[in-house]
């Protein structure tokens, strides 16, 4: 009753496989003994039989089995090498190791074992399906490799974060005699560039002109994104100019390269010269620009290169989902962050620790908890990030018993903390004024103590003023991290705090003696596209008249309802008239007064600051809400402080 056909070609020729089908179909009913097809045979093979997907290579037989490999088992048809390649491409394509392990299976006790192009496919079948050691074992066994064979593996090394051995694997090529082609070259400049390795980089570079590569649209853009990536952003430049032909891959190196620069402003200035040249931007492009104007908290710029994603039609995945998120959140727009993690079509665990990330660096501690809770009960499962997030989130709001709750869930879930981890909770125990458990903790942690848990220390000693646990942890700093100036001057401030002058200025001593260098405070404000920096004390900018005389009327005007300046933040020798004067022009307050000069009424003003904002000037900002009816945002390197009418939303616990 079977019958036989050769299927060479049957993927893509519809007529073959139909008859294959149909010859199935009449299998399975003389096996049965049925006269006529059951329902449950229609169903397995689909109707009608003229019409048949590509997708049915990889359908199932009652057993289990694929259907073509059950075919080939009874007798009912033969096979050759295409088939295989093809059904190989399929779980290629769908990633599916399960089947495509079968099919390698049933592969090797063919007479075709031996073809190089099936074998080929095998392995970038492996590594497309991140199953490295299974693609080098086929690589190994080969009786013949062709340069196909060498890319393939190198390829696969290479996408799956195993940079070193795939350039280990390209010199055995070379020393073997093949000569490396545009994607071999390709993947490689791809490894040295995951390892930073411009060394390695030059020499392929060398390579690629030798071979005649150098301008060849593929591999130039692979020699730009290498260049970024080991922040070579000048060569990487000369390369992308030297392309008689661009495409969007490398202008997507060059763009990401600024990007991770923190190069934003360049970064915002190439993709307007990408639209202009008409190149369509991708998913990657996007995500690049939002990294960058996250970066440095760009608002509008990020808003417009959002509504041009829209207007592409791109859909809202999850990774450019999650860089989006993120650039709202640090440009100080909670809401906006929100409404695109809740537009997000599928979430996966990296989008619900951004979202986490922003309440964190919000210090919304209560909506961080409850998207926490949420996320265990419908997301995916925490990892060592989520409850990083968690617990930042805690630390910034004071919620000491869900952080502990928190760290000790970690065991449920099997994670093991990390020093981060233990840094955020010794944190949350200090700044929750519980100094003697905060130490406590970190004399039983498991791990040796680094130099930021005695920072996390230091600065909680800071807030409650405890003079003789500080100066005990600013020692244990000053032994793991003596270069760093942040220790050095949160013990001046404890010293100054207590009174004791002349042991601020001997800390102040030290670190000059050792060479230790504050980095200088600079706060920055954008109007209209425009980014103006501000130091303390600034006289360099054209309008430093008018911003001296807003502060002073601001001044005025927040003393008539209850500031009074706190000159204990001011650590020189002067008298009080003199140090009152010095608080007044932070950079901070240069930004703010420029800001309301230049900025339409009522509408929210967005700072950012290198380092941590002061304690009197977060005490004016308040203030200074309440007096001009304006929301305020201010971004630091700890958190962003949101003013409204005249309370901050840290609940000035920070």
């Amino acid at each position: 009753m079977t019958k036989a056909i050769h299927v060479n070609n049957c993927a893509t020729n519809p007529s073959i496989f139909n008859s294959i089908i149909s010859i199935a179909r009449q299998f399975f009913c003389a096996v049965a003994g049925l006269e006529s097809e059951p329902e449950g045979v229609r169903k397995l093979f689909g109707s009608p039989i003229g019409v048949l997907q590509d997708k049915d290579l990889l359908k199932k037989a009652p057993n289990g089995e694929l259907l073509v490999l059950y075919l080939i088992d009874s007798g009912a048809m033969d096979a050759d090498a295409s088939l295989y390649n093809q059904l190989l491409k399929k779980c290629t394509e769908w990633k599916r190791l399960k089947e495509g392990r079968a099919v390698h299976e049933h592969f090797l006790r063919s007479r075709f074992s031996h073809y190089t192009v099936p074998n080929n496919t095998l392995i970038n079948m492996y590594a497309k399906c991140e199953s490295m050691g299974d693609a080098r074992k086929v690589f190994d066994e080969m009786p013949e490799r062709d340069m196909v064979s060498w890319t393939a593996l190198i390829t696969g090394y290479s996408q799956n974060e195993d940079a070193k051995e795939g350039l280990v694997l390209f010199t055995e090529m070379l020393r073997f005699g093949f000569m490396p082609n545009q994607f071999t070259f390709g993947s490689v400049l791809k490894a040295a560039g995951a390892l930073e390795n411009d060394g390695t980089g030059r020499q392929l570079h060398g390579g690629c002109v030798k071979c005649g590569y150098e301008e060849n649209v593929y591999v130039g853009s692979a020699l730009v994104d290498m260049y970024a990536r080991c922040g070579l952003m000048d060569e990487g430049k000369i390369v992308f100019d030297k392309l008689s032909c661009k495409n969007e891959v490398s202008w997507n190196g060059l763009i990401a390269g600024h990007a991770r620069k923190g190069e934003g402003e360049i970064a915002l200035k190439l993709f307007c010269e990408m639209k202009r040249g008409g190149f369509q931007p991708t998913h990657f492009t996007f995500s690049s620009v939002y990294a960058a104007c996250a970066n440095i908290g760009a608002l509008e710029p990020g808003k417009w290169v959002h509504v041009h994603m829209i207007k592409s039609g791109l859909k809202l995945i999850a990774f450019i989902g999650n860089t989006l998120l993120d650039m709202y959140a640090k440009s100080g727009s909670i809401d906006d962050a929100r409404k695109v993690f809740d537009r997000l079509v599928k979430k996966d665990v990296v989008s619900w620790n951004s979202m986490l990330t922003a309440y964190a660096q919000h210090g919304l501690g209560k909506e961080t908890v409850q998207c926490f809770e949420e996320m265990c009960r419908i997301g995916p499962e925490p990892n060592e990030v989520t409850f990083l997030c968690a617990l930042t989130a805690c630390s910034h709001a004071g919620l000491l018993d869900n952080g502990m709750h928190y760290f000790e869930l970690m065991k449920k879930f099997k994670i093991e903390p990390n020093i981060s981890h233990y840094v955020t909770v010794v944190a949350l125990l200090g700044r929750s004024g519980q100094l003697d458990r905060a130490e406590k903790f970190i004399n039983e942690m498991p791990i040796e103590p680094n130099a930021a848990v005695w920072k996390a220390l230091l600065g909680a000693c800071r807030m409650h003023k405890n003079l003789e646990l500080g100066v005990y942890a600013a020692e244990r700093v000053f032994e793991l991290d003596p270069h760093d100036s942040g220790p050095h001057i949160l013990l001046s401030n404890i010293y100054a705090s207590a009174g004791r002058r002349s042991d601020a200025a001997r800390v102040r001593k030290m670190m000059n003696q050792s060479g230790v260098k504050k980095e200088p405070a600079c706060s920055w404000v954008e109007i209209e596209n425009a980014v103006h920096m501000f130091v303390a004390n600034d006289d360099a900018h054209p309008q430093r008249e008018e911003i001296r005389n807003m502060w002073e009327k601001i001044t005025d005007k927040i003393k008539e309802i209850g500031y009074v300046p706190d000159t204990s933040h001011v650590l020189w020798f002067m008298d009080q008239q003199e140090r009152q004067e010095r608080l007044q022009y932070h950079s901070e307050r240069l930004a703010l007064a420029f800001a309301l000069i230049n900025s339409p009424p009522g509408s929210p003003i967005r700072i950012k600051k290198n380092i941590r904002v002061c304690g009197d000037c977060h005490t004016a900002f308040k203030f200074v809400s309440k007096a001009v009816d304006r929301e305020i945002i201010l971004r630091d390197t700890n958190r962003f402080h949101h003013f409204r009418n005249g309370s901050c939303s840290c609940g000035d616990y920070w």
